[in-house]
């Protein structure tokens, strides 16, 4: 039944995708996200060293929280801040597309990303970057400014509107002076819009999907913060930042009833607080992407999905799958989004009916998020281990559905990779 799905996919749906994916600035996107990951890979297990999934009472777990701050600034400097470091990858990706200048192309795209950053003044201490901006929330804004950026060299050199200079000059000083007049006018307008009128790239963003979002204890309501989360992050955009700003009170609201009716020796009123999404929706991270990496390490063909899925399943298994989210990437894949968005979707609708029958208990407990799934859905019950087993089936679950797309990911990859050789 899978292969036949996988066939029909692949016939229907594989070469469409696969054209709109190699549009240039789509490419170029995921080849500047792609640079990225060995940031990423590197600077996420910092993450689990900072929130080991160990016992509060244990004395190394008390020493690790107590030097968290610390701990967590290779991540921060790192994978934090990762759209710093991306927007340099799309410049560079999409200049060479139009055989301009790469490196040029690199250096105008993070510029136009810093320019749409406002510093903020910090008493004693001078300026300081607001560095949440940076990060995967700021991915969508790096995406607009990175490409617009390169429009403009690209424009400036067509026209030719720059500085040229003789063929003596050496031709890494040329491309300096060429660049003057493209680097003057990106300047000139981001530094406009970001700081002469005011305009808040990023909370723009916030502001737009505001509205949107609206958390209640309904299992409609349910599907719709995960289809949300979901199609942000199809686009770069930190989809749990987004939604959970909005969301997290009444989480913490649903999540306080529980507990309040637990300590009164009654019954559970609410479902839908935050450790539910932790725990049978986002298992191994926003997607339910435990099957996919499980997939890519275990039945991937072709070299980069095999190393892929073998460098992304132990942060996986931890619950951090930005590796996999921007290493794939997902982001703006149309083959990965699909199941990316379904599988969280059948995992939230399995997991709210089972808990509406008392088959397995309500959450009460905020669980380490570090922790793999089963045992981070033991502790987040009360200790129900039929939590554990409803994990493991929502974890199987995300492996069928996966499967056909990873396996249409994984023949792309694979022709590319012969092509090449």
């Amino acid at each position: 039944m899978l292969e036949k799905l996988t066939k029909f996919l692949d016939e229907k749906l594989s070469t469409p995708m696969a054209k709109m994916a190699e549009q240039r600035h789509l490419r170029a996107v995921r080849d500047g996200i792609i640079a990225t990951l060995p940031l990423i890979i590197v600077g996420s297990f910092f993450l689990i060293v900072a929130f080991p999934p160990l016992p509060a009472t244990w004395g190394i777990t008390a020493y690790l929280k107590a030097n968290a701050a610390t701990i967590l600034l290779p991540y921060r400097m790192t994978m934090y801040i990762m759209t710093m470091y991306a927007t340099w990858g799309i410049g560079y990706s999409l200049a060479k597309s139009y055989k301009l200048d790469g490196v040029t192309g690199g250096v105008l795209a993070s510029m136009a990303f810093m320019l749409t950053l406002v510093p903020q003044v910090v008493d004693g201490l001078g300026f300081a970057l607001p560095m949440a901006n940076m990060g995967g929330g700021g991915l969508f804004v790096g995406i607009i400014v990175s490409i617009f950026a390169v429009e403009v060299l690209r424009f400036t050199t067509v026209k030719n509107f720059r500085i040229k200079m003789p063929e003596q000059v050496p031709a890494s000083v040329a491309r300096s002076f060429e660049a003057l007049t493209p680097t003057t006018i990106v300047i000139l307008v981001m530094a406009t819009i970001t700081y002469f009128l005011g305009f808040d790239w990023h909370a723009a963003v916030s502001k737009v999907v505001s509205p949107l979002v609206s958390a209640t204890d309904t299992l409609p309501s349910v599907l719709i913060l995960v289809l949300l989360v979901t199609f942000f992050w199809s686009f770069g955009i930190h989809g749990v930042s987004i939604v959970g700003s909005i969301a997290r009170p009444l989480w913490l609201q649903i999540l306080d009833g529980n507990t309040s009716a637990q300590a009164a020796g009654q019954a559970l009123p609410g479902i839908a607080a935050e450790p539910f999404y932790q725990w049978f929706i986002w298992i191994g991270g926003s997607g339910c992407t435990i099957g996919l990496v499980i997939l890519l390490a275990t039945i991937a063909k072709s070299s980069y999905g095999k190393t892929l899925g073998k460098s992304t399943l132990i942060p996986g298994i931890f619950n951090i799958n930005e590796p996999i989210i921007f290493g794939a990437p997902i982001v703006l894949n149309p083959v990965l989004i699909v199941p990316f968005i379904l599988t969280p979707m059948i995992t939230a609708t399995l997991a709210w009916f089972a808990t509406t029958m008392g088959l397995v208990n309500a959450v009460t407990v905020t669980a380490p998020w570090t922790l793999p799934g089963p045992i981070g859905a033991f502790l987040a019950t009360g200790g129900d281990w039929r939590a554990s087993v409803l994990n493991v089936v929502c974890i199987i679950i995300s492996i069928v559905v996966y499967y056909p797309f990873v396996k249409m990911y994984d023949n792309k990859l694979l022709q590319d990779e012969r092509a090449e050789a």
